[in-house]
């Protein structure tokens, strides 16, 4: 990029003060919230601030804290690692949650820890600098997740920062929260919800989870490539 998305060093400098912001993310997905406490992501979607939230393992030292407590053989971890590189929300099982590191406790919920990799090579000054946070869809709960900045603008107001990420993104496209898996300790995959990826697939969804389940742990998208050599995942 030769210029920053608009909002990009302030929403940067809300996070560093423990407030909420708003990302966007690529087509079709929708804008999301982040935030480095998972009450802030809360308080914004006005539900109860303990609730779960999902955490991005969009950093390869905290993925490799994470991985020793999920309940699944060491050789399927690195395919959990390359769903994630797909931009899914996965559901994935833990042993116990006290082996988890304390920051991502406040994403397990049912023995089911929720994660996803918010890394995007357009917003990367963020989640280079900011290795844990938590993350939901940008919107309040019982109301639909935000497509474009005029949204968030409409049912957010101006209180939440916002990176505008409107010109990164794809108006003709229909935009819907990312698809979530669940993952059984053997390594199945189990529809939770649908979402953008499936419907951008034209797959139906058995047959898009079939494509995820025979997905090579080695693959990279553009995203992985243009990191070169930052965090990782």
């Amino acid at each position: 990029m030769t210029r920053a998305a608009p909002g990009l060093d302030a929403a940067c400098r809300a996070l560093a003060r423990g407030q909420a912001v708003i990302v966007p993310n690529p087509s079709p997905m929708t804008y999301g919230l982040v935030a480095t406490s998972a009450s802030a992501v809360n308080a914004v979607k006005g539900r109860p601030l303990d609730q779960p939230v999902a955490v991005s393992l969009h950093d390869q030292a905290e993925w490799q804290r994470v991985a020793p407590a999920l309940d699944l053989p060491g050789e399927l971890q690195p395919m959990i690692a390359a769903l994630l590189r797909e931009r899914l929300s996965l559901l994935v099982p833990v042993r116990e949650a006290a082996r988890l590191p304390a920051w991502a406790r406040s994403a397990v919920q049912d023995d089911h820890v929720a994660v996803f990799s918010g890394w995007w090579a357009p917003l990367a000054p963020l989640w280079d600098r900011f290795p844990r946070l938590y993350g939901s869809s940008a919107n309040r709960t019982g109301q639909p997740p935000v497509t474009s900045a005029a949204d968030v603008a409409s049912r957010l107001g101006a209180r939440v920062p916002m990176i505008d990420g409107d010109a990164l993104r794809d108006p003709r496209r229909v935009h819907t929260a990312s698809t979530i898996v669940r993952v059984t300790p053997d390594g199945s995959l189990r529809p939770h919800r649908r979402g953008a990826q499936d419907a951008a697939s034209g797959l139906d969804l058995d047959a898009y989870i079939a494509r995820l389940a025979s997905i090579e742990v080695g693959d990279r998208t553009q995203d992985d490539e243009q990191r070169q050599g930052g965090t990782g995942r």
